[in-house]
This record gives structure tokens, C-alpha cells and sequence, in this order.
């Protein structure tokens, strides 16, 4: 983490290299949209090597690790959502090193936002700073704009959230300080960068189409929890701890993002204890294990919120509220775009549902939640 990055990787992944055993692997990676293509990916993908990696995930890098995460859970992905079909079972040529690197990393043995967005991305000029028009995605399954640009979209908003989270980490000490006008002055300041990172989310449709999204990007970052195409679950064939049984891992989804979960902490957004919340719990295991820990740090220190009510200043109240509805802002875009991109495509994609969403929840309903729990919480 860092204030020009956010929750963006500190490394740019075309910098990473990998040991030569995995030169197959990437072979398969950099032309997965070829492989896709042929209709037949499976074919192709069971023809890798079988890596043991528990040795090498457990003393690597940690930029190697997440780098290889990042190609093994696109190539476990296409094999699953690759043809008409789900299979039962996920080959142990894919399963077991893909188990490897999960453990080391301490998240789910498929694709997560973090891989598909926070680790998958490099600067074209590396003297330039990290905007729209300055990186590219550099794992994809089909390529073409309208991917490039629904990933990309995701990495400059992380990026223009960088300043928020410093901004979070100060506005906590303000509140420990009850400095009225430093937690103010915090509040105003990160009032502008929502403006920023409102405005790159307000550029989604710019050049991804909501029809070839559901299409051609949306069918293959699905999970398989809540599934009806995997009603038993995933066989990870040849991990031993998994037993022989489906496992039910949620999809990637953007509600894995730690920005709009940090703002929950700061701000003591309290939602209710009814299966959203168990959602939003479950959710977070899926983080990477540094931003788990600074959503709880501020979760446990923030009284951000109470502090402003208790000041009884306007100017700080004012401010507080500002900052909560930029948030609630980034939500409603967010259930708009689930409706357009989504919802509006019904009976456009056959396997492609459009009530549940890729973390396998009734997305429309719980984004609707998220937004007015937000919203609940001006003073």
C-alpha cells in the first residue's frame, strides 16, 4: 500500500520474472485468448506440465508468487468457463500448483480481484504516472478494449485512491487528537479526491460496451459458490487436503476491492447482521492479507464518526457528511452499471446469469443495501 499506488501492487507485473520452470505456463498464458478460441481449451491446457510448487510458493518472492497467481488462476478460469460445459473436476496440472500459491498468498484457489485488477497491470512509460492512458492489462482471456478497459477502469481507480487511504490513516489521529480543524482540513481534501475517483468510474462506458461485457468479459470470472453450473462445487483433483470434494469458492467481483471497505471503517458504517453481512465477512478472506489488515486496524481504531457528532461542529460535520455521500456516490454508480451492464442483458448469454453476480450473490439487491446503509450514516 502506499498513497500513489492505494491497493495497487507495489511492483509492475511485466517487470517480474519467473524461474524458467514455468516458461509452459506462460507460453499457455500469453496466448490464452488463442487457446480460447480453438473451442476445445481444455485440450490444450491438459497438456502442461504438472508443477510442484509447495517448496518454491513457500520461499519465493512475494512478487513471483503473486505473478504466478495471476497466470495460473486465468488458466484455472478458461478451463472452467472455457466451453459450453463446466467440468466437474479441475485437472491436477492446474489444481495443484494453483492450491500452492493460494496457500502462500492465504486466499482462494481461483481468480481474485486482486490478480485480475490490483497485480495485473504495468506503466507504458514507467517515468509517467499510473492513468487510463498510461497502462495496460497484462494477463487477459479474449484481449480486446472493451476487457482492456473494464480491468484498466479498475487499476486507475485504485491508483486516484491512493491519497484516500492517507488520508484515512490521518483522519484517525485527528479524531484520537479531537483536532476539530485537522480532521476538517482532511475531510475537505479527501471531498476532492472522490471527485477524482468518481470521475474515472463515470468513464466505464467510454469504451466498454455493456453488451460485449456480458459477453465476451463477464462469463469467465464467475466462482463456483452459488453456481447452478457447479451446483456441487469444484473437484481440485490431486490436493489432498480438499478430500476428493466439490469446493465452492466465490468469483472475483469488485466488492473484493478494499477501498469501499476501508471507507466502511473509517466512517463506522454498521451494516445489519442478516446475510448481506455474513456476504461482506466472507468477502474479506479474499483480500489480500496486508489490506484484511488494514480495513481491521481501522475498523477497530476509527471514531472518526463519533467524534464529529460529539464535536458539534458544523464545519466538521459538514464535511464528514460530504465525504459519506462520495462514498454513497461511488455505490450508486456502481448499481448502475450492475443494471446496465448486467441486468438490461437478460437472455443475451446462455449460463450467464443475470440475478446473481460473479461473487455468486443477488447482486442488485445487496448493492441497493450497501448504498443506503452508506447513506444512513450522515449525522
Amino acid at each position: 500500500m502506499s498513497a500513489s499506488r492505494g491497493f495497487l501492487s507495489h511492483f509492475e507485473m511485466a517487470e517480474i520474472d519467473l524461474p524458467d520452470i514455468f516458461s509452459p505456463i506462460l507460453e499457455a498464458a500469453d496466448n490464452l485468448s488463442g487457446l480460447m478460441t480453438t473451442g476445445r481449451v481444455r485440450h490444450w491446457l491438459h497438456r502442461l506440465p504438472t508443477l510442484d510448487l509447495a517448496d518454491w510458493a513457500a520461499s519465493a518472492p512475494d512478487e513471483q508468487v503473486r505473478v504466478a497467481m495471476v497466470r495460473y488462476s486465468f488458466l484455472v478460469q478458461a478451463y472452467v468457463w472455457g466451453e459450453s460445459e463446466a467440468p466437474a473436476t479441475l485437472p491436477a496440472n492446474l489444481a495443484r500448483p494453483m492450491v500452492a500459491l493460494a496457500d502462500r498468498l492465504d486466499q482462494a484457489p481461483l481468480l481474485p480481484y486482486s490478480g485480475y485488477v490490483l497485480d495485473n497491470w504495468a506503466r507504458l512509460d514507467p517515468d509517467s504516472p499510473i492513468g487510463l492512458d498510461n497502462v495496460y492489462m497484462v494477463q487477459n482471456f479474449y484481449g480486446g478494449v472493451d476487457e482492456n478497459w473494464f480491468v484498466l477502469i479498475h487499476v486507475a481507480i485504485e491508483a486516484a485512491a491512493g491519497p484516500i487511504l492517507d488520508l484515512a490513516c490521518d483522519l484517525v489521529a485527528a479524531a484520537e487528537a479531537e483536532d476539530i480543524a485537522a480532521a476538517t482540513a482532511r475531510l475537505e481534501e479527501m471531498h476532492g479526491h472522490w471527485d477524482a475517483v468518481n470521475a474515472i468510474f463515470d468513464r466505464m462506458p467510454e469504451r466498454c460496451d455493456p453488451y460485449i461485457y456480458f459477453q465476451r468479459v463477464r462469463p469467465y470470472i464467475h466462482g463456483w459458490a452459488n453456481n447452478p453450473a457447479l451446483p456441487d462445487g469444484l473437484i481440485y483433483e490431486g490436493v489432498e487436503k480438499y478430500g476428493g470434494k466439490g469446493q465452492a469458492f466465490r468469483g472475483q467481483t469488485g466488492s473484493q476491492s478494499s477501498i469501499v471497505p476501508s471507507m466502511d471503517a473509517l466512517f463506522q458504517v454498521r451494516h445489519e447482521n442478516d446475510p448481506l453481512r455474513t456476504y461482506l465477512d466472507e468477502l474479506h478472506a479474499y483480500r489480500p492479507v496486508q489490506h484484511r489488515r488494514f480495513i481491521e486496524d481501522l475498523r477497530e481504531r476509527s471514531k472518526l464518526r463519533e467524534f464529529a457528532v460529539a464535536s458539534g461542529d458544523a464545519a466538521l460535520r459538514d464535511a464528514f457528511n460530504a465525504s459519506v455521500e462520495q462514498v454513497a456516490r461511488f455505490r450508486t454508480r456502481h448499481l448502475e452499471y450492475a443494471a446496465s451492464y448486467i441486468n438490461k442483458q437478460a437472455g443475451n448469454g446462455r449460463g450467464n446469469d443475470t440475478e446473481v453476480g460473479t461473487g455468486g450473490t443477488p447482486f442488485m439487491k445487496y448493492l441497493k443495501k450497501h448504498r443506503d446503509e452508506n447513506r444512513a450514516q450522515t449525522i
